[in-house]
């Protein structure tokens, strides 16, 4: 009878669903959560989110995927359209940084020592996003434009 409940209770109302990204994350997040049953969180981890917001094993308000393989499953499922992607670890992220990361840090420290803003932090994040290497690019020559739905009449 668990798992019908657990299905019913779960469908039952809105959800929030979101997408942690950090190191360890997983098991920063079951940390955060503390144990499955509230019950016995409310007992072991006083401060846990289960212990704050769960009513009892069932009920426990929130979830946490067990593992890499259960999150990339559960990400695909509520989020279909985002691409999970390996976070990169020691070598590899160390070339991500120096490929990627430092040289447009690079060049925006040093416009941003050139332009001396009155505020650096605004200015350099407004930089970072006008110069993201990353970002989206946008392919002009397909756009299809409609027409007006009433043109404008001649004046003459």
């Amino acid at each position: 009878m668990f798992f019908p409940n657990l299905t019913a209770y779960m469908s039952s109302g809105p959800l929030v669903a979101m997408i942690l990204a950090r190191h360890k994350a997983i098991t920063y997040w079951k940390e955060l959560l503390g144990p499955s049953n509230s019950l016995v969180a409310k007992e072991t981890h006083p401060d846990s989110l289960r212990a704050i917001y769960g009513t009892d094993d069932l009920r426990n308000a929130l979830h946490g995927s067990n593992d890499f393989t259960a999150a990339e499953r559960e990400i695909r499922f509520m989020f279909p359209k985002v691409i999970v992607e390996p976070i990169p670890i020691g070598q590899a992220a160390k070339d991500y940084l120096n490929l990627y990361v430092t040289p447009t840090l690079l060049k925006g420290l040093t416009e941003l020592c050139k332009q001396k803003p009155r505020d650096p932090f605004i200015w350099l994040v407004d930089w970072l996003l006008q110069n993201n290497p990353n970002k989206p690019k946008f392919d002009y020559h397909h756009i299809i434009a409609e027409e007006p739905q009433n043109p404008p009449k001649n004046k003459s």
